[in-house]
């Protein structure tokens, strides 16, 4: 993180780290870089170290620059999707016969991306509860390179302490990643929590409209994030300039967007706590949530995410999906309007059969910016 915003709050970073006036026209908007290549003053001399778009990009280094600055990291990546930033990442860490500790709940396209595909490479992983410390430890072995943490966790909204699991981690020589996408920067800081790299689809919260797909890597290391640069650019999965562009404008209204995510979602957790028809809500706000007391330490705030059960199994959480109007069905999440969907037959199909299978009578909210009133009686009316 540059040293110029340091000593600045989250939301002021958010607005200005990476974001300098245009040297050409004053605009104050980075302009969108969309171009391939770059006129080079005599061989190999480079204006700004920009030569290919695939290597750097001006747009792109905004962005990267911003997301080093909001997680308090040395060196940010920007890659074309989530998925991809984790590829770049475990082919940079990772060699044939390693093992990864990855969490018993996981977003299935990481669950996908360890069983169908690293693990043919001849990378192992074992299954962990990432909220009982002694689990984690007991996955470890001396093959292992890496920990992997998602909190919240998606579905099921699990809390890990990452300050405990980094303990664990630095015990045993390895990396902990951590999966910091429910949580968005500004609710949560797992560098300053002891992690070595975060991770992020910029999708979610990070874009904040669902008009881009985008992922990202934060290293507390500069070493670490010089390597993963060199992987980025020969693997070749970044961000283009006009992605790189949305997404840092989306992320300027973060902040404010993520306060009111979360007090609309405290006020639907109230609503569907008292509701006949649901049989247990999942949120880390709720007194009663297991991992509360760890994720009132860690976050500023409990996050936009929902997750709860229904009585009448997997048909009826099928048809609360089905009736919501206000609530748009779909995948994905973060953005400014509220989806649903049903984790089991959409979002986490791939884990079906697996130690990360979720319950059939789960449905999953992402919780936008609506009134909260209109988003209530939507919910009302969808659970009949």
């Amino acid at each position: 993180m540059s040293d110029q915003h340091s000593h600045q709050s989250f939301e002021t970073r958010a607005i200005h780290a990476g974001n300098t006036a245009d040297p050409l026209t004053g605009a104050v908007v980075p302009p969108i870089y969309q171009v391939s290549t770059y006129k080079q003053d005599g061989v190999g001399g480079l204006r700004g170290g920009y030569e290919y778009s695939r290597s750097a990009n001006p747009t792109r280094t905004a962005l990267e620059e911003n997301l080093a600055a909001l997680e308090g990291g040395r060196r940010g990546l920007a890659f074309a999707s989530g998925l991809a930033a984790e590829d770049c990442l475990l082919r940079t860490l990772l060699a044939p016969g390693d093992h990864v500790v990855i969490p018993n709940d996981a977003y299935g396209g990481t669950f996908r991306l360890f069983a169908k595909v690293v693990q043919r490479w001849g990378v192992d992983f074992s299954v962990a509860n990432t909220s009982d410390i002694d689990s984690v430890r007991d996955a470890v072995n001396d093959r292992t390179k890496l920990i992997w943490v998602e909190t919240p966790s998606n579905p099921l909204l699990g809390i890990t302490d990452i300050e405990a699991v980094a303990g664990v981690a630095r015990q045993a020589g390895v990396k902990l990643v951590v999966d910091n996408t429910f949580a968005s920067p500004y609710l949560q800081q797992p560098l300053a929590l002891g992690a070595d790299v975060v991770v992020h689809s910029l999708t979610k919260y990070m874009g904040g409209h669902s008009d881009v797909v985008g992922g990202a890597l934060v290293t507390a290391d500069e070493a670490l994030g010089e390597e993963l640069a060199y992987h980025q650019n020969a693997m070749g999965a970044v961000a283009g300039p006009f992605d790189s562009w949305i997404v840092l404008r989306g992320i300027k209204t973060l902040a404010v967007r993520m306060d009111r995510h979360s007090e609309n979602a405290a006020k639907i957790v109230e609503m569907l706590a008292q509701h006949p028809k649901v049989t247990q809500v999942l949120y880390p706000g709720l007194p009663e949530h297991p991992g509360h007391e760890v994720a009132a330490k860690q976050m500023r705030s409990f996050g936009g995410m929902i997750s709860f059960r229904v009585q009448g199994g997997e048909d009826a959480a099928v048809e609360v999906c089905n009736r919501a109007q206000l609530f748009t069905l779909g995948e994905s999440l973060g953005g400014v309007e509220s989806l649903i969907e049903h984790p089991g037959r959409m979002t986490h199909a791939s884990v079906a059969g697996s130690a990360l299978e979720v319950p059939a009578d789960l449905v999953r909210l992402s919780v936008g910016i609506e009134n909260v009133e209109d988003l209530l009686a939507d919910l009302r009316q969808a659970l009949g």
